[in-house]
């Protein structure tokens, strides 16, 4: 089946990257330009936000960093990244509270908005400091997010962990270090970035 994959290296693309590279299934890139071609009607067609990444697997769309990473675990079961039943709600409670509270708790904190207490009942995430002690809890409790193995929650909320700590938006606490020592380590996250990289040089080229 014919795998489209729609980025651009300096964007959360990277995230879809390294679970495509971990899945290992053949998929053919697109590289989108900010103020160009993500813009244009052909990618309109596919995401009317105008956002990366997005992939198209056998005519279905698929977006949003999060479900892609879902997505792609259950289309190629064979790579093994999809949660066993016991694995479940740890896989599903982590992938989201990433991509809901700890983005939303980060993205406030980097633009310097600060719920006060009234405004933390309607906040998902209540107030940054506590999502960064769940978060910092969450990574410890066991080596992988879902306890002894690494699956696709990993690269999403490893993605998360490793950004937010590069530009010292959360701390790199030794627990979080740990954490990240062990899934950077892996041949397609290295792999991903050296594609990344490439692609990236040559948008500036």
């Amino acid at each position: 089946m014919a795998l489209t994959f729609y980025t651009n290296p300096q964007s959360r693309g990277r995230i879809a990257r390294w679970m495509l590279e971990e899945v290992g299934a053949p998929y053919e890139t697109v590289v989108l330009d900010y103020q160009g071609s993500m813009k244009g009607d052909d990618y309109r067609a596919i995401n009317p936000m105008m956002k990366v990444p997005a992939i198209v697997h056998d005519g279905q769309v698929v977006t949003e960093g999060a479900a892609i990473c879902a997505y792609l675990a259950e289309a190629f079961p064979e790579a093994g990244l999809a949660p066993t039943p016991a694995e479940r709600a740890d896989y599903y409670r982590w992938l989201f509270f990433a991509a809901g509270p700890l983005e939303a708790a980060v993205t406030d904190r980097s633009m310097k908005v600060e719920p006060n207490a009234e405004q933390q009942r309607m906040a998902g995430y209540g107030n940054f400091d506590l999502t960064a002690a769940v978060l910092e809890q969450a990574v410890g409790r066991h080596p992988y997010i879902t306890g002894d193995r690494f699956t696709a929650a990993d690269v999403y909320v490893g993605s998360g962990v490793s950004w937010y700590t590069q530009f010292g938006l959360i701390q790199k606490t030794p627990v979080m270090a740990d954490y990240l020592d062990r899934i950077l380590s892996r041949p397609a996250y290295k792999q991903a970035g050296e594609l990344d990289d490439a692609a990236a040089a040559g948008l500036e080229s």
